[in-house]
């Protein structure tokens, strides 16, 4: 990749000096006049950056160093570019082999540029920033007392990683909210267990994934070969960053047998990349539910998006957060280095997710759904306590017996309440009533599997 990369830098500035060399030798060929003008507007504009160098160097009020007037020149133009691209100099490159490489504290965000502010795909479940209230959508006005106006994604990561143990203060913005407000977060090492798996009824596998690292695939299999019974899945990619593209390659090609999982195309050839899936150990058949969110992005749309396209899920929730694009980092001698965009994922069907997102198959937004019992249908354990109260209406008093009884009765709801609180491997009825977006994927599912079953 670097000797890759110098070529690349090195382009610029010999493309320069030919331009001069075809200018003056081959201005008679009208094919060759035609390229000359090109190379010429690029010599022009090579030029003229050297000029204005030049001029702010002699007349500017302060004294200033040429390579300091560079280095800021080329972090505007990557700025320009797109939300991710940037030039590293010798501190920030420093910092980010130092990020890869060591041990560091977070917060646990994923963030990206939205509308050219800084905000959050997601809080990743169980970090700092999730217990502290930071939600998706978040936009972030303020680290500590930075205002992030200008600021690039990089700067505000560098900002927001520090030793584990030491407090920042978020800033934000939410939706509905009538004033900024000031989130206090103590950063932490961060670590994440990817994909939680629970059980609904006996026949719903329930598979929440946070974010695509190298054990998704693996801990995916292991949960559906341990819930043999489940006839149908609830894949929850809602608030998941993304990640690793070879683990959402995997996750979609245990249930695609043919095609086109992900393709990526850039400029040049060497970026051109297409991603298939394979018939070995593919399950065409159990029913899948995708829930996504504003906070899904990257791996996760490239998953909820080739599922739906192959018509394998039906997607339900908001529209995803839009990320779909490929960075490379790729040095610039020894101390500096560029982070650029050099392609885009498309879906099977050709779509792009780049700042367009995955659109759901059916909508449905967040909140919860109230239920009210049926007062005349009353469950066994209930039905026992009302003629009681009844009895007691008449007596006034109550027997040892029924003392007893009730005694006991109260253990058990006591003994039933703490299994039910203990127990994270089930989605009780009153959790899916609190989960407007994961009640409807669940009563689809069942449809589904209604449907299936009939055509077997």
């Amino acid at each position: 990749m670097i000797q890759k990369s110098k070529k690349i830098i090195l382009a610029g500035a010999l493309s320069a000096f030919a331009s001069a060399v075809l200018m003056g030798t081959f201005a008679d060929a009208k094919e060759t006049r035609s390229k000359s003008s090109d190379a010429k507007e690029k010599l022009e504009a090579y030029i003229k950056f050297t000029q204005i160098l030049n001029v702010i160097e002699s007349q500017y009020v302060d004294d200033v160093n040429t390579s300091t007037l560079v280095d800021k020149a080329l972090k505007g133009l990557m700025a320009n570019l797109d939300a991710h691209s940037t030039f590293m100099d010798t501190k920030a490159y420093k910092d980010l082999t130092v990020q890869t490489k060591g041990e560091f504290g977070g917060l646990g965000i994923s963030i990206g540029m939205k509308d050219g502010a800084l905000t959050v795909i997601a809080p990743l479940d169980g970090t700092p920033a999730y217990k502290a209230g930071v939600k998706a959508g978040d936009i972030i006005l303020k680290i500590n007392d930075k205002a992030t106006i200008g600021m690039n994604i990089d700067e505000s990561v560098k900002l927001m990683r520090g030793k584990p143990g030491t407090p920042l203060t978020l800033t934000i913005i939410r939706k509905n909210e009538l004033k900024p407000l000031k989130i206090k977060i103590i950063r932490d090492i961060i670590k994440i267990k990817s994909v939680h798996a629970k059980k609904i009824d006996d026949n719903v596998l329930y598979l929440h994934i946070s974010s695509f690292d190298q054990k998704v695939v693996d801990e995916v299999k292991k949960a559906i070969k341990a819930h043999p019974k489940a006839k149908g899945i609830v894949l929850d990619l809602r608030n998941n960053p993304g990640g690793l593209l070879d683990q959402a390659v995997g996750l979609v090609d245990m249930f695609v047998d043919n095609g086109v999982i992900v393709s990526q195309k850039g400029k040049v050839q060497g970026e051109n990349v297409e991603y298939k899936a394979h018939t070995e150990d593919t399950d065409k058949h159990t029913p899948i539910v995708t829930l996504v969110n504003g906070g899904s992005a990257s791996a996760s749309e490239i998953v909820s998006g080739s599922l739906q396209d192959f018509n394998r899920s039906v997607v339900i929730g908001e529209k995803t957060f839009g990320k779909g694009s490929v960075q490379v980092v790729m040095p610039v001698g020894k101390t500096e280095a560029l982070k650029l965009t050099v392609a885009r994922y498309y879906l099977p069907s050709g779509r792009t997710i780049q700042n367009v997102g995955v659109t759901p198959d059916i909508a449905v937004h967040t909140g919860k759904i109230d239920f009210i019992e049926d007062p005349i249908l009353l469950k066994e354990r209930d039905l026992k306590k009302h003629l009681q109260s009844e009895l007691k209406k008449i007596d006034g008093t109550k027997t040892e017996k029924e003392k007893d009884n009730i005694t006991q009765d109260k253990d058990n709801n006591a003994t039933d309440s703490n299994s039910t609180k203990v127990d994270n491997t089930v989605i009780t009825e009153e959790q899916l009533y609190k989960d407007a977006q994961l009640k409807s994927a669940v009563d689809i599912l069942k449809a589904l599997i209604i449907t299936n079953k009939g055509k077997q």
